[in-house]
């Protein structure tokens, strides 16, 4: 269980603080509630491109890594469909140095075109070695644009296409730095073993004056329900040919998101999951397997994955995945599977739960759900579902006419 403290300040930033006792360390989080989806369908990649001008350098602080060097500090950062994370690990004693930068590069970023057009060549560079170059780069760009028509989770947080990078101008991303990277928009959480009162004023102290901005109310489209089954098919120079067949779920929050959540590790939660005892060990169909959800804030996608032995046809290798999936709608999940994956996330829980970051981290993310309190209640949500349950949720989610095949061929 993690214990917190909340507060507001009057510009609108959320802060969420911990007590984490006898630790030698301090972490700070910041959670900017922009991601792929709150960009302009023409310009993708934005905020995946925050990720690295954030690092560039403010008007106060031309170098950022300095003096977190100096700090002892280590700090990265990731963007997603739906945020952007920002997080610093340093000995609790040098918390102000963080708490100063994370407030300076708030307000204070310095963008001007030569450190953009950087950035720009860095994140096209990545985007070509990661996603076009790569062997299977582009399966979730394929299956994102087979699976959403209309809501933007239809494209990956690298983006649609590198032109949308290359031909952004500094004024384009100075508005969106301006409408997302300001404290209402924005989660602060710290770590450490400080009192609570204590961290909450430093916090106050340094972010306070930070100017707060408007909250950004961004009007993204509800995708509708597929009407049919999609299919795609493609062929690339890879080892192996990969099948991908994805669903509809539920957002982040929903009873449909947790149950999906426990399925896919009944399907492919380790080596003595059904999926890879069935298909790979027993029938020897594939090389490899998976089950996983996206879990993003809005509905998302649950997929199956495998790739084909030389042997075994696209037309069996099919066949394979759906008769795991229907066996998931017309049998009841066995009590030992079930206790299985309960007892692994009550323990991946538990143990992340060690580390001071990953709970700067937890109370970040569902302070920015929306529902702070979530954070201690999961395992108890995870535990409520049983066996009849999973099944109903299962014939709701696998439903022919709602999947997205992509079949990437091997030339």
């Amino acid at each position: 269980m993690i214990t917190y403290r909340k507060q507001t300040l009057s510009n609108g930033l959320r802060v969420v603080v911990h007590r984490a006792e006898g630790g030698a360390m301090a972490a700070v989080n910041v959670l900017y509630g922009v991601g792929a989806r709150n960009e302009n369908p023409a310009r993708t990649g934005f905020a995946h491109l925050f990720e690295h001008l954030m690092f560039r350098g403010t008007r106060a602080v031309p170098d950022f890594d300095t003096p977190l060097h100096r700090a002892c500090a280590e700090n990265n950062a990731f963007t997603n469909n739906d945020y952007t994370d920002y997080y610093i690990t340093l000995p609790k004693e040098n918390l102000a140095t963080a708490l100063w930068l994370e407030a300076d590069r708030m307000g204070g970023l310095d963008i001007t075109p030569a450190k953009l057009e950087a950035e720009k060549r860095v994140v096209v560079e990545e985007f070509n070695q990661r996603y076009l170059n790569q062997p299977y780069g582009d399966v979730w760009m394929l299956v994102r644009e087979m699976a959403y028509k209309i809501h933007p989770y239809r494209w990956q947080t690298i983006g649609a296409s590198p032109d949308h990078i290359t031909g952004a101008t500094p004024d384009e991303v100075r508005a969106f730095y301006a409408r997302y990277y300001n404290p209402a928009n924005a989660v602060l959480s710290i770590a450490a073993d400080l009192e609570p009162e204590r961290m909450l004023a430093m916090a106050a102290e340094w972010f306070g004056d930070v100017a707060a901005g408007v909250p950004p109310l961004d009007d993204i489209p509800a995708e509708p329900p597929p009407s049919a089954a999609r299919r795609l098919e493609v062929e690339r120079d890879v080892p192996a040919t990969l099948i991908t067949v994805a669903f509809p779920m539920g957002g982040r929050i929903s009873d449909n998101c947790y149950a999906c959540d426990i399925l896919s590790d009944v399907l492919a939660g380790g080596s003595s999951a059904r999926m890879y005892e069935s298909l790979v060990r027993e029938r020897r169909l594939f090389s490899s397997v998976n089950a996983c959800i996206t879990g993003d804030l809005d509905p998302g996608l649950f997929a199956v994955t495998g790739y084909l032995l030389p042997e075994t046809s696209v037309e069996a290798g099919e066949q394979a995945l759906w008769s795991e999936l229907r066996r998931l709608c017309d049998e009841p999940v066995g009590e030992y599977e079930l206790e299985k994956v309960r007892n692994k996330f009550e323990a991946e829980t538990i143990f992340g739960e060690l580390n001071v970051m990953n709970k700067a981290m937890n109370l970040g993310f569902y302070e920015m759900l929306g529902d702070l309190p979530l954070v201690n209640r999961e395992v108890g949500i995870y535990r409520s579902f049983d066996a009849a349950r999973l099944v109903e949720e299962a014939r709701a989610t696998f439903v022919p006419e709602r999947s997205s095949t992509l079949i990437y061929d091997k030339v």
